[in-house]
């Protein structure tokens, strides 16, 4: 979990970096269109076997949960910035949690939802809804954490069912299929280096999906959830090296809210479960 949101942050400030040159849903389709090629060359001796699923419809709707969160939250990072972006964001886990109470059946005790409403709190701090400095596009990576708590609650099902490569593949077609049909109204012609940065972003983005899936394969969703945390740290730090973002006062206020909930959880559920064991 920690390799998938390491990779994922650099994979969003690779992003941020394109779509200072090429527009937003160009990026999107370098994103996915690498990602499959990728899948497709690892994949071609058993591509047939893996592309068999008993979960079709649910494939495509995980698919396109991450399609939405993946377009949200690289115009976010455009618009907002990357490091206000990624905290905002960072409600996913608490939004996982809830979920995961909800639809798979895991725990969900009071220690729990004190720290989903605290971690809320950071959100709403970061956003500032109703003040002057608020802007509806702070909503952007709000839809992409809904979006992809969505994406990891039905990846968690999966997991239980069918092969991390099944997922991985149907996920980047789905994306580029999408992607392909947008992106012509969208079209620059990238030059060398930028097409290798682009295919890049694919690489990265797919080994981070890659990590985040076993993950969830393996491991309760809520569980491992608050290890996200480290992401808006990441993405603060990319931002301030490379595109001199400098988060204010209160967006550093909401992290420390958010990331002070997730640590409160985590550490009252180890508890538990180890004077279980």
């Amino acid at each position: 979990m920690l390799l998938t949101v390491f990779l994922f942050t650099v994979m969003d400030a690779i992003a941020k970096g394109l779509a200072a040159r090429y527009d937003t849903f160009q990026v999107v389709w370098a994103r996915y269109t690498s990602q499959t090629l990728v899948a497709v060359i690892i994949l071609l001796p058993r591509l047939k076997s893996v592309a068999k699923t008993r979960y079709l419809g649910l494939q495509l709707i995980r698919s396109a949960f991450l399609f939405c969160a993946t377009i949200s939250f690289f115009f976010g990072i455009v618009w907002v910035g990357l490091a206000q972006s990624s905290a905002i964001m960072s409600v996913n886990p608490m939004l996982i949690s809830i979920g995961a109470f909800l639809i798979l059946g895991e725990q969900f005790g009071i220690r729990r939802a004190i720290g989903v409403g605290l971690g809320l709190l950071g959100a709403l701090i970061i956003i500032r809804p109703g003040a002057e400095v608020f802007s509806p596009l702070a909503l952007l990576p709000l839809v992409a954490a809904v979006c992809y708590a969505g994406y990891s609650l039905s990846t968690r099902f999966l997991g239980r069912e069918e092969s991390v490569w099944t997922s991985f593949l149907y996920t980047a077609a789905f994306g580029t299929v999408v992607a392909t049909l947008i992106v012509p109204w969208f079209w620059t012609t990238p030059t060398l280096m930028d097409a290798g940065v682009m295919i890049l972003l694919g690489v990265i983005g797919g080994a981070g999906q890659l990590c985040l899936i076993k993950a969830l394969s393996v491991a309760e969703a809520g569980a491992i959830a608050p290890f996200a945390y480290i992401g808006p740290v990441l993405a603060a730090t990319w931002g301030m090296l490379f595109f001199d973002e400098t988060p204010d006062l209160w967006t550093w206020v909401g992290v420390v809210v958010i990331i002070g909930a997730g640590i409160y959880v985590w550490q009252r559920e180890y508890r538990v479960a180890k004077s279980g064991r």
